[in-house]
């Protein structure tokens, strides 16, 4: 059985994964060079705990491990809760310092809530897949994913919380959602969307958006790192300056640059050809990931599989497009790339997931 998992699996997936892991350490190893290397180091930590974890989790059904994300579920609701009580760092309270190292809780939740809710819409639909669109299920589906975005969006960590509800509009649209409620929900955003930033918006979230608009507004406030981010870009023009001799990144003038901007790092220091090739690479990534929860072998592991995109696509599009100015900066990581443990251990179990899924896809093994 094993070695028919291993036979049928979509491992392209996987090397697009080691592709940009190389990337990331390379860009780390530059962007720490002034601090002893002390991030990279980590970085090669997380993976190493990471890659036996993605194993061990491709060779269990993934049927097996959505019967207890209930319970891991509600294990992450309760560190999600704990987190509030701890210190704010950078203004939020996202972080459990342990030691030399940081968990973040909101970030391993994603893996339960796409399981749990991959879970309820599957037995919800037993009967019939139309029973999605009765509102009381639908109202149960979306507190499941809504409970957390709550806790998340007090930390606050609005990144992280739309990656969520990203996730869950991919996998109502694919479980069948009707379409009258896709429509009243764009018009209730549309409503919405002016008044939360009017009324209920903490004013640093509105500094960021209005930086977004005209970056010049704050030269050397709020608008000081993404014009230090779009300078190191286009510095890097088509070839980049050359590994480890990036002017904004070792100078000081790139912040975060092992985390939000480190994409802004590379293309400083490897130019846009690199840069293209770390898209391309993404376009792949999430291509094979749909066509995965396309022929997977049952709606479980397609809600899954679909789900795993929402957060891959809002993370890759979210960071990258705020280090070229193109959207609001709002911290999230870039995925195999930036530097974070708990990201890392994260997109490493999703991947397990996807890779698991494939194994198991009606179009390989079961045809």
């Amino acid at each position: 059985m094993n070695k028919k998992i291993l036979k049928n699996t979509d491992w392209g997936i996987l090397i697009c994964v080691i592709i940009l892991v190389i990337i990331g350490l390379i860009a780390l190893y530059s962007a720490t060079i002034d601090n002893d290397l002390n991030e990279f180091k980590k970085q090669c930590i997380w993976l190493a705990i990471s890659i036996p974890i993605m194993i061990a989790i491709l060779f269990v059904d993934y049927s097996l491990i959505v019967r207890i994300s209930p319970y891991l579920y509600g294990l992450s609701i309760i560190l999600l809760i704990a987190v509030l009580f701890t210190g704010a760092v950078n203004g939020a309270r996202s972080w459990f310092n342990i030691g030399s190292f940081a968990f973040q809780p909101a970030e391993l939740a994603k893996v339960f809530v796409i399981m749990l809710t991959s879970m309820v819409v599957v037995n919800i639909q037993k009967n019939s897949r139309k029973d999605i669109n009765k509102p009381l299920n639908l109202i149960m589906i979306i507190g499941v994913v809504l409970f957390p975005v709550l806790l998340i969006v007090i930390q606050p960590d609005y990144g992280t919380a739309v990656a969520y509800i990203l996730s869950l509009v991919l996998i109502l649209f694919v479980a069948g959602i009707d379409k009258k409620y896709i429509i009243s929900s764009l018009i209730i955003l549309a409503i919405l969307l002016p008044l939360m930033y009017f009324f209920i918006l903490p004013d640093h979230a509105k500094s960021r958006i209005d930086v977004y608009l005209n970056p010049d507004l704050d030269p050397r406030g709020a608008g000081y790192n993404i014009i230090q981010s779009k300078i190191a870009i286009g510095a890097g023009k088509l070839f980049g300056m050359g590994w480890l001799k990036g002017t904004q990144t070792h100078l000081g003038f790139l912040y975060p640059k092992t985390t939000d901007f480190i994409f802004s790092m590379i293309g400083e220091e490897l130019g846009f050809i690199v840069c293209g090739l770390i898209v391309v690479v993404y376009v792949i990534l999430i291509t094979k990931a749909i066509n995965i929860a396309k022929t997977a072998r049952d709606d479980l592991g397609s809600y899954i599989a679909i789900g795993i995109v929402g957060i891959l696509l809002f993370h890759v599009v979210e960071n990258i497009g705020m280090t070229i100015g193109l959207l609001p900066i709002t911290g999230v990581p870039l995925p195999f790339i930036s530097y974070g443990g708990t990201s890392i251990v994260t997109d490493f179990i999703l991947i397990g997931l996807l890779l698991n899924i494939s194994a198991r896809s009606k179009k390989n093994m079961f045809t």
